[in-house]
């Protein structure tokens, strides 16, 4: 069948997966839509790359959007890791999947879903991050369209996002996981053999692999170490020595990433991501191969196709301190703040009073700027406010130095030098601009 004929419905198209195979598809002829409600401008590659409010569309509204692109394959790689702000897994597994499911019932002609979900047992499911990606795939087989549930295991691919990011920092640093989470069972999958089984299914009447569930992941079982181990080849950092860490240091970065989810950040070490890493990767890819005759690649072929490059390792070590970055500039600037205004606000006044600062002006100019410095700080705590903080943190930085030159030029030779250190403050706030983006 001739690929130009189908007409490809990518659902999730800004993430890992979604923005691969939408790209993969369009190199292979396909016609396809890409919808996400955000996307980047570098994923932005033309007018059918689509920024929808997809989760607050009803199954009217997805069902228009089927017939205005007559769509005939739809490809879902929707979801969230986690409950939080903005993050709802029942509302994105569950109540979306019914609603897609309507959608597609309404549309009057044969649509394939292609749905990605997740591997393991259902017995060992018990986040309810999997738990409602199983009762996705419970409405998706009791639905009546004609489906293909794929269940990739650890997803390596060009791009790093999320837990392939973590494993890739991991290897980057001469730091190692506890025993039992390194024998952790985890196969991975290539992404390339993800976007070779969606096109295999594009191409294909959906009467054909329908009503199907495949693990799509090496045959060889390996481990969460030898995953790692991998990786440090690539890195050139597998003869390092290492310091394990112990588990609770795992638990308090998952905690943590609990916290910072709440400021609307999405890192990938939180306590579902643990649990979720603990519980492994496993499957029988074996009825996935027989049907559509791919051969998966190993995780010698997917990390190890080539040495890392001099960007992979930037990327690697800025990955983690990151974080690290934009903790230390919240607490820089709230707590610079608030010990001006609380705690040593008499001898903050005494600087202007001592250097002709008119009397009535001394009190709303500490204030003033007390406020505001730990205004920058609230702002930079949130990801939806952080670069506004962050560019308003370097004007003021710039504006107490220029200003300081201006008025208490005498500051600036002060024992502490604490005007002099603003200015790597400010290179910090421009790292931590420079890096906000997430794909």
């Amino acid at each position: 069948m001739n690929a130009g004929i189908r007409k490809i419905l990518v659902l999730g198209a800004s993430g890992l997966i979604g923005r691969f195979v939408t790209d993969d598809l369009r190199a292979r002829g396909f016609s396809v839509v890409g919808v996400a409600r955000r996307l980047s401008a570098s994923q932005k590659s033309g007018p059918l790359d689509l920024e929808l409010p997809v989760m607050s569309m009803n199954a009217a509204a997805l069902a228009r959007l089927l017939r205005d692109h007559r769509i005939d394959v739809v490809v879902n790689c929707i979801g969230v890791l986690q409950d939080g702000p903005g993050s709802d897994t029942s509302a994105v597994h569950c109540d979306f999947v019914a609603r897609l499911l309507q959608a597609i019932r309404d549309r009057g002609w044969p649509i394939r879903l292609v749905h990605v979900s997740i591997p393991g047992a259902t017995e060992t499911d018990r986040t309810a991050f999997s738990t409602t990606k199983r009762e996705a795939e419970r409405l998706i087989v009791e639905s009546g369209v004609a489906f293909t549930i794929l269940r990739p295991g650890f997803v390596v691919a060009p791009a790093a996002y999320g837990g392939s990011a973590m494993l890739r920092s991991l290897a980057a640093f001469p730091f190692d996981l506890p025993d039992a989470e390194r024998a952790t069972p985890f196969r991975p999958v290539a992404m390339k053999d993800i976007a070779d089984t969606i096109a295999w299914l594009a191409a294909r009447d959906p009467s054909e692999a329908n009503a199907v569930t495949w693990d799509l992941m090496q045959e060889q079982p390996v481990t969460l170490g030898d995953v790692i181990d991998q990786f440090r080849e690539v890195f050139g950092t597998g003869r390092w020595w290492r310091i394990v860490m112990p588990a609770f240091l795992l638990d308090l970065g998952a905690r943590s990433g609990d916290l910072a989810s709440l400021f609307g950040w999405m890192p990938p070490m939180r306590t579902t991501a643990i649990a979720e890493l603990r519980r492994g990767v496993s499957g029988d890819p074996a009825g996935w191969m027989a049907a559509t005759g791919i051969v998966p690649k190993r995780i010698e072929q997917m990390a190890g196709k080539r040495r890392a490059t001099i960007q992979d390792k930037w990327f690697a070590r800025l990955f983690p301190i990151k974080a690290l970055i934009i903790a230390s500039l919240v607490l820089f600037w709230v707590v610079s703040g608030f010990i001006a205004l609380v705690i040593s606000y008499d001898a903050a006044a005494e600087i202007l009073r001592s250097h002709g600062f008119p009397p009535s002006l001394v009190a709303p100019v500490t204030i003033g700027t007390s406020l505001m410095d730990m205004s920058i700080g609230a702002l930079i705590a949130f990801r939806r406010t952080a670069a506004f903080g962050l560019v308003a943190g370097i004007v003021a930085s710039l504006g107490y130095m220029i200003g300081a030159a201006i008025l208490t030029p005498d500051l600036w030779i002060e024992p502490l030098g604490a005007l002099v250190k603003t200015g790597p403050a400010i290179v910090l706030m421009l790292v931590a601009l420079l890096t906000l983006d997430n794909r």
